[in-house]
């Protein structure tokens, strides 16, 4: 097995936004912000080669509605044929992609304008299964008043029009070495893929925790749209880490790639930060 982070681009986001009820003062020990409060985002995906499947978890923001987000300044875009073939893939080789939710940062670059006027739509990667929380489908097709500013319906419904998604609703195992498991408190039905390799499981973590400083449980988004929720789904996911010695991967924190966490006096906490290159070095 190789597991590959593909950088799909950065944005920046409100630090209010990003902790919630945590005060500024406290937060911003643990996170750099700038002047006006704004803090830098990774929008990092993964890359899967099981030997039999190559697997994509989430593709980014991509390029057709910078117009309109323009105010979370997005830079860095990536072209993934360029980015794949660098690793020895391309886009036609990938056989599934996760969508861990379908906020515009997870899943916009799953498809492209195919015309200079922006009137059809193709996917990127033309044989693969997109793989989604159906309750996250549903929310997508009706969100709430909260949401609904970080769905667009171009970057999905071609692809469900071409018959390539599949909706869980319950926790599926899509190979042997991925499984899929469902957690609801930032938006329903969010997708957080567990890797299963020789050296120990690889937890790709999207919103549920998606910096390093939002390990505490208390410190959720503003963005959850269930608070309780999140933060007991955020125990589940750390409670088994901790116990299992699982790697974590933040898909949102410019810094940090990845850690270990332990339960310490009773607190479970970051014990051992490190970047990609070190996560190979484990699993391989």
């Amino acid at each position: 097995m190789k597991i590959n982070i593909i950088d799909s681009g950065t944005f920046y986001c409100d630090g209010g936004a990003a902790f919630g009820v945590v005060p500024k003062r406290v937060w911003q020990k643990r996170y750099k912000c700038d002047d006006n409060n704004f803090c830098k985002m990774a929008m990092r995906c993964l890359l899967v080669d099981t030997g039999d499947r190559l697997v994509l978890v989430d593709t980014g923001a991509g390029t057709k509605h910078l117009e309109q987000l323009k105010y979370y300044n997005i830079n860095n875009i990536i072209d993934f044929e360029t980015e794949l073939n660098t690793l020895g893939y391309s886009c036609d080789k990938i056989t599934d992609v996760v969508q861990t939710h379908l906020h515009f940062d997870h899943c916009g670059g799953g498809t492209r304008f195919a015309d200079a006027e922006k009137k059809e739509i193709h996917p990127v990667f033309s044989n693969a299964t997109f793989w989604v929380g159906k309750s996250q489908w549903d929310n997508y097709l009706h969100p709430n008043p909260r949401e609904a500013s970080s769905y667009f319906m171009e970057n999905m419904l071609p692809l469900m029009e071409l018959n390539r998604i599949r909706l869980i609703d319950s926790d599926f195992a899509i190979c042997d070495e991925i499984d899929l498991r469902l957690y609801d408190g930032h938006s329903p039905g969010q997708i957080v893929p567990y890797i299963k390799t020789k050296k120990g499981t690889v937890v790709f973590c999207g919103d549920v925790i998606p910096l390093v400083a939002n390990i505490p449980i208390a410190w959720i988004s503003a963005y959850d749209i269930n608070p309780i929720i999140a933060m007991n789904d955020k125990i589940r996911l750390l409670n088994e880490a901790a116990l299992q010695g699982q790697i974590l991967v933040f898909q949102h924190d410019a810094y940090t790639e990845c850690c270990k966490v332990a339960d310490v006096n009773g607190r479970i906490k970051a014990i051992e930060i490190f970047d990609f290159k070190e996560l190979q070095s484990i699993i391989n």
